[in-house]
């Protein structure tokens, strides 16, 4: 299958090594994502579920404090300002 990728363009996020780790941020996102959101959440629409995934990123991003960074806000660790 990285052939395929490759000859579509399209860049593949591991290091090439293969490694558990290649992938650990996005990995971890997604689970989050899932536990906190989806299943629980369960939506009758794409249209819906797309909607409910936006909401939460902001709350991922804006209003959940994150222990990887001292239970900081993303948005404040790495200096986003918001729009009032």
């Amino acid at each position: 299958w990285v052939e395929l990728l490759e000859e579509k363009g399209i860049r593949i996020s591991m290091d090439g090594k293969g490694r558990c780790k290649d992938n650990i941020w996005i990995e971890r996102f997604w689970r989050s994502i899932k536990q906190e959101y989806i299943y629980l959440n369960p939506a009758d629409t794409v249209s819906e579920l797309r909607q409910g995934i936006g909401k939460w990123i902001k709350f991922y991003n804006y209003e959940r404090p994150h222990q990887s960074i001292t239970k900081l806000l993303p948005a404040m660790e790495y200096g986003i300002v918001v729009a009032a």
